[in-house]
């Protein structure tokens, strides 16, 4: 579970409500506090039990870079709402709501996708069904096919769980221990409960589902020509980091280590994870400029 340090929103951080044909998303917007918006945004999407609020500690920096970020929750994901139809929750369906959003945040210009996860199997699927038109992509802490490990134990637990017994009984008899071994303060014990219990029961069974069983896509990714980044600490316990590197060369990706990071590099990194991620996009937009001109 991706547990945010701090709750307070950052200058130039505000909560809004992005509406697209897919529906209506809960974002945390990132704006300079200064200057202007000269860049190409980016749009970033969390993990299985994770939200908005996993970014908190890297959108103020990513946003000094002179570009709108957003981070958004998934449909049936805390704040955003979602049916009790399970066929909304696949990864190509949430893939399809990735590309809506990017298409409206982008405007007409390119957008920068960062998956930290399961969001990282979601974006993949965005990227490759050819909808929209990207950047960059990012995938932080996600490899090629279904979680390992202990992660895809307690994967399969919430999945059953849920289903069972519903997500009080998941709260008390999983994540809150969990919460509660790392010391976190009462403020962020609060929010991960209300974050669970907002979750829509379908949305939580239904993803863990999807990323336990997730197939290798790696090829197909390969296939698309979108600048890709992976992102990863070097102690992830939910793909092995070896898993991520191959998986880099398979790409033909830059790879990236997070020193001291586990799953969550944004949280418990968040000052190497943005300077590597501006560094990314701005080497990526540059690429693209490079190329237009010399083309013309």
């Amino acid at each position: 579970m991706s547990t945010p340090r701090f709750l307070d929103l950052p200058p130039g951080v505000a909560p809004q409500k992005i509406e697209t044909p897919q529906g209506t998303f809960a974002v945390l917007e990132a704006l300079p506090v200064s200057g202007v918006i000269e860049r190409w945004p980016a749009l970033l999407v969390p993990g299985l039990t994770g939200s908005k609020e996993d970014f908190l500690a890297v959108l103020m920096t990513l946003a000094h870079s002179g570009r709108r970020v957003i981070a958004v929750d998934l449909r049936g994901q805390y704040e955003t709402p979602g049916p009790d139809d399970p066929a909304a929750y696949t990864c190509p369906a949430l893939g399809a709501d990735v590309d809506a959003l990017a298409q409206i945040i982008g405007g007409g210009d390119p957008v920068h996708l960062v998956g930290h996860s399961f969001g990282g199997l979601v974006a993949r699927e965005a990227v490759i069904d050819g909808r929209t038109r990207f950047a960059s992509f990012t995938l932080m802490g996600s490899g090629p096919s279904g979680i390992e490990g202990k992660r895809a134990v307690n994967g399969r637990k919430i999945m059953e769980e849920v289903q069972e017994f519903g997500l009080e009984h998941v709260w008390h008899h999983r994540l809150e221990p969990e919460a509660l071994s790392n010391d976190v303060s009462d403020e962020i014990l609060a929010f991960l409960r209300k974050r669970l219990l907002t979750n829509s029961p379908t949305a939580l069974a239904c993803m863990a589902e999807q990323v336990l069983s997730m197939h290798d896509r790696t090829d197909e990714l390969r296939q698309v020509e979108v600048p890709t980044l992976v992102l990863y600490g070097e102690h992830d316990d939910g793909w092995p980091p070896e898993a991520q590197s191959d998986m880099a060369a398979r790409l033909g990706a830059e790879s990236v280590v997070v020193p001291g990071a586990v799953h969550s590099p944004a949280v418990e990194a968040p000052e190497t994870t943005a300077a590597a991620l501006v560094r990314f996009w701005n080497a990526a937009e540059k690429h693209y400029l490079d190329t237009k001109s010399n083309a013309m």
